[in-house]
């Protein structure tokens, strides 16, 4: 793979009289995210990122559909990195090097406001996006659909309750917790859908001194809740805020939805029921989907996540009747499990950020 990507770089660059590279072609291999792609920088000025996923992964045109995406949201002002080149066939990109700094390693309580504020405010160019400039460049996006959001839900069942914990689920507890999903679908289907990233938190922002922060990794976006990628980024799973702020941040971000057009007359209530019952979907994704990854792609760093997600989950859910029998039954059933867990007492610290240190704790 390294040196088929060489010698496509390396072409492609022929292309390019304004980067230059030291011959031959080198690649960096860096860590990688959650999905199956693999991630180098080049030797080049500037700097270059060179991105592979395997040709079988789900999208064959997953290159080149990324760059579309990538176009859509640049025109509307949200910074994406330049799209050097992309090759369909091979599953290929050449993209703008956006650097190391993402939010999650700049945030500590002194800055957190004034970074949250310029994300906030590049969520917003997003979210205006119309389905005309999509379609202008052949961009038919994914809804998110009652099937999909079931689908991801169902993550929780097979991989965090009955793969990691090892639970078998009777034919009662799947009764419930259908039903405590179908009720979260319909609060999701229920509210203005706009384009939605489906992963900004605070590892897919990247702080760029003196400019907007760049926006990465956003081609599995769908049409979607309009609260989905604010409770992603205000509810980040790798770091965790104080209620009352985050409920500020939320008011906030609804006024300005509403002079904008985005939301319509939405009363306070109902925005923060749409924002939590969003939360709860993709927490209890998430679950799953940090169980799998550690079982399934051996990535047993997720695991230390999960007890952030889980409370999360838990504190959120107590808050609606709707939910009850199921945060009941995943605190008498499931709470007990997850404390024979090594990962839980390794996670079982606070997420939230020392004032002192500016680091994660």
């Amino acid at each position: 793979m390294d040196q088929s990507l060489q010698v496509w770089i390396a072409q492609e660059l022929k292309k390019h009289s304004n980067i230059a590279v030291h011959e031959p072609v080198q690649l960096n291999k860096l860590n990688g995210d959650a999905g199956s792609r693999q991630y180098f920088r080049v030797n080049t000025q500037p700097s270059l990122l060179a991105v592979c996923a395997p040709v079988d992964s789900g999208n064959s045109e997953q290159a080149c559909y990324f760059a579309k995406i990538s176009k859509v949201l640049h025109q509307q002002g949200v910074p994406t990195p330049q799209i050097i080149a992309c090759d369909d066939k091979q599953n290929f990109l050449l993209i703008e090097d956006f650097g190391d700094s993402d939010f999650l390693s700049m945030l500590n309580d002194e800055s957190v406001d004034l970074l949250y504020s310029e994300a906030l405010m590049v969520l917003l160019r997003m979210q205006q996006i119309q389905p005309a400039s999509l379609h202008e460049l052949g961009l038919d996006l994914p809804s998110y659909s009652q099937s999909l959001l079931r689908e991801e839900m169902a993550l929780f069942s097979e991989w965090f309750v009955e793969k990691l914990l090892g639970k078998a689920l009777t034919s009662d507890e799947h009764k419930l917790i259908d039903e405590a999903f179908t009720f979260l679908e319909a609060q999701a289907q229920s509210q203005p859908q706009v384009l939605v990233h489906r992963d900004y938190h605070s590892r897919n922002i990247i702080y760029r001194e003196g400019e907007a922060p760049g926006v990465i990794d956003f081609q599995d976006a769908v049409w979607g809740p309009i609260t989905y990628d604010l409770v992603s980024l205000l509810r980040d799973c790798y770091i965790e805020w104080p209620v009352e702020q985050v409920k500020k941040w939320l008011l906030s971000y609804g006024n300005l939805a509403d002079e904008l057009g985005l939301i319509d007359n939405v009363d306070e209530r109902q925005w923060q029921l749409w924002f939590d019952t969003m939360g709860l979907q993709r927490h209890i994704k998430v679950l799953g989907i940090f169980a799998r990854l550690a079982l399934r792609d051996n990535k047993p760093g997720y695991l230390k996540d999960l007890t952030l997600t889980w409370r999360y989950m838990v504190s959120v859910a107590k808050q609606y009747p709707d939910m009850n029998a199921f945060v009941s039954w995943c605190e008498a059933q499931l709470l007990p499990l997850i404390e024979q867990q090594s990962w839980h007492q390794v996670a079982d610290l606070s997420k939230r950020i020392s004032s002192e240190s500016g680091e994660p704790a």
